[in-house]
């Protein structure tokens, strides 16, 4: 079986790539991870090349493949986190410049708080407004999850941001 040419998975990667990183930026909380997802994403997408040619919903292949890579690194660094053991102090965590994405920052803490597959979930959803059925399709659920998932999501997200910001409350419309 001979591998496409390569000037064809390039030119999909410089064509895709931003909107690959922001769905794992937004699924992930984190540019640096995104980079590690959307790599990961990309080395399955090669794997497959042909057949991704080939699909008509290959937008939808990509996010399923951007999804998973963002679970299974959240599972990952889930192991590395709980082999570590608790310090004295905490160093402090700088803020990223390119972290609001024009996404608000307490919304981003918010969905950095959800279960990894909430995350996925609400991204896809209500972020990139896929339905339910599109939703269930790029992560490989059940529509049922999915609408599970999404009201849980919301329901934690509302929870979290109707909280006191610098002595002002947020409020979340359901």
């Amino acid at each position: 079986m001979a591998r496409p040419p390569e000037s064809d998975f390039a030119a999909f990667v410089v064509e895709t790539r931003p909107q690959m990183h922001r769905w794992a930026y937004l699924v992930s909380g984190d540019w640096d991870r995104a980079e590690d997802i959307v790599q990961a994403a990309l080395i399955k997408v090669y794997t497959h090349w042909e057949r991704v040619q080939q699909t008509e919903s290959r937008h939808l292949y990509i996010r399923r493949m951007v999804m998973n890579a963002a679970i299974d690194d959240h599972r990952r660094w889930r192991r590395i986190l709980h082999r570590e053991r608790p310090t004295e102090t905490l160093p402090e965590l700088a803020d990223d410049p390119r972290a609001d994405d024009g996404i608000g920052g307490h919304l981003l803490d918010a969905l950095r708080r959800l279960a990894p597959r909430q995350r996925a979930v609400v991204v896809l959803r209500f972020i990139e407004d896929l339905s339910v059925e599109e939703t269930a399709h790029v992560l490989g659920v059940s529509t049922g999850t999915v609408k599970s998932q999404a009201s849980r999501g919301l329901e934690t997200l509302r929870r979290d941001l109707n909280t006191h910001i610098d002595g002002n409350t947020l409020e979340v419309q359901p």
